[in-house]
């Protein structure tokens, strides 16, 4: 069964705790943390005192999600908010080897993640060493954007090569994730998904836009 994974970009930050334990409550598999740095992104929002928030509400996996153009610089940040997952940019690193052997060292898991515009060969070579590849299916740094169809094929193709290599590296897909689109992904070979509006955007609350996405893929 695929795992959920509500990120708190689209929560309400004046009650950002109540807003992760209800996702926890309702079976959140982990929480994402996005991060943005206003240069491999337009955008700007929270840091490593965000993952401090979230771990002080819930003892549920955090994964950061890096949307920046250095992550070598700040992962130590991030490792002592707490994350136990971080993800960065394949875009930013000719060679991740070295800060994925880091985090490893450090106990964490490593994630790499490809734009929409970034080709499966990018991360192909890396994908015996990372924990997971994330597809983004919309342009990083904008919550609330259209699920871009046209990023499933690399998804397929990711699978393959896993199953081909015999690899249990997770391939998580973010971006326009709702009960529908959620369905596509885990047929393509995605067994990780990341949601924000729509489960934090619900008209019932965030547990129910949760179990409305379970439902979705049917779990």
């Amino acid at each position: 069964m695929a795992l959920i994974v509500p990120s708190i970009l689209s929560a309400d930050f004046t009650r950002l705790g109540e807003q992760v334990k209800a996702v926890a409550d309702a079976g959140a598999d982990r929480i994402q943390v996005d991060v943005m740095d206003g240069h491999f992104v337009p955008n700007i929002s929270i840091g490593a005192l965000g993952v401090e928030a979230v771990r002080r509400s819930t003892t549920l996996p955090i994964e950061a999600h890096l949307m920046i153009t250095d992550p070598t610089r700040y992962v130590d940040d991030f490792l002592r908010a707490g994350a136990n997952l971080i993800i960065f940019h394949s875009e930013v690193l000719d060679d991740p080897r070295a800060l994925i052997g880091y985090l490893h060292q450090q106990g964490v898991k490593a994630g790499l993640a490809i734009s929409p515009e970034t080709d499966v060969a990018r991360v192909e070579p890396f994908i015996d060493a990372a924990d997971l590849i994330l597809v983004m299916t919309v342009h990083p740094g904008f919550g609330g954007q259209e699920f871009m169809a046209e990023c499933l094929p690399k998804v397929s193709r990711l699978r393959a090569l896993l199953t081909e290599r015999h690899l249990q590296t997770d391939i998580e897909v973010d971006g326009g994730i709702h009960a529908g689109t959620a369905a596509q992904a885990v047929a393509a070979g995605a067994n990780v998904l990341v949601a924000g509006s729509s489960i934090y955007g619900h008209a019932q609350g965030a547990a129910a836009g949760l179990r409305e996405l379970r439902a979705g893929i049917g779990g």
